[in-house]
């Protein structure tokens, strides 16, 4: 258990407050990690970070606001993580958006700005802000929710895949450039997951046959699934691995 271990870790997530980023928060406290999460809405991360403390039997979480699409707010985020734990040794970079559902060739710019902006550049800025934590202490990880998305092209989701491929590319050059300073980078790349996030691809009548003929595990993801991927990434069982994108997806997307 010891390469698992998670005690005295400090770990800072965004788009905590539900779904995976809810679950990746409460493995990190569950080895003894403190969590601060963050999401946009106050009160709902009061009660996340309640459920987080109730499962661990500890005090252990943190809920703090924050729009993602703000660098001061992400800013004050960082500061606010200081104040609460300490130096951060963990980032779940989880939050992203998807303003716009249709053709990439029509959307709107203030649309395509608002999703590089939340799934790429925010991204940027925390590691940017996090990362002399790290260099200090001459370790760290951090780990950013990308898709599968990112791999293949799309009529009605493009300019969001194309985000997430941006992002996989924004954790290679950040591997590369601080692999010698000892932090490592990684990316996560869900397949279709049970969140409300994404509700409208997986709640209708078409999903049973898509999982059947699709999926070679047989059903959809759950948050759940990518708590034990968190604890590894962000644990010194993963300590040789960096600039990856690890593809979570019940074997939907294989490499070729």
């Amino acid at each position: 258990m010891s390469m698992f271990d998670l005690t005295g870790k400090v770990a800072l997530l965004t788009g905590a407050s539900k779904g995976m980023g809810l679950a990746m928060a409460t493995g990190l406290a569950q080895h003894g990690a403190t969590v601060v999460i963050s999401a946009r809405k106050q009160d709902q991360l009061d009660a996340a970070a309640a459920g987080i403390d109730q499962a661990v039997g500890a005090t252990r979480a943190h809920g703090v606001a924050c729009n993602v699409g703000y660098k001061d707010q992400l800013q004050a985020l960082v500061d606010r993580t200081h104040d609460i734990a300490g130096p951060i040794d963990i980032v779940v970079g989880n939050a992203g958006v998807n303003p716009y559902y249709g053709p990439t060739s029509e959307i709107p710019d203030d649309a395509y700005e608002k999703t590089m902006a939340a799934n790429v550049q925010s991204n940027l800025w925390l590691a940017q802000m996090v990362a002399p934590d790290m260099v200090t202490k001459g370790a760290g990880s951090m780990m950013f929710t990308s898709s599968i998305g990112a791999f293949k092209p799309s009529v009605m989701l493009g300019t969001y895949g194309m985000s997430k491929l941006a992002l996989i590319g924004l954790v290679r050059n950040l591997a590369a450039e601080f692999g010698p300073k000892g932090i490592r980078f990684n990316a996560i790349c869900p397949g279709l997951v049970k969140t409300d996030f994404a509700r409208e691809l997986w709640d209708n009548p078409d999903v049973a046959k898509r999982i059947e003929n699709d999926i070679p595990l047989r059903r959809l993801g759950e948050p759940d699934d990518f708590a034990g991927l968190a604890v590894y990434l962000g644990s010194d069982a993963s300590r040789y691995m960096t600039g990856q994108a690890l593809t979570v997806c019940g074997g939907s997307n294989m490499w070729t």
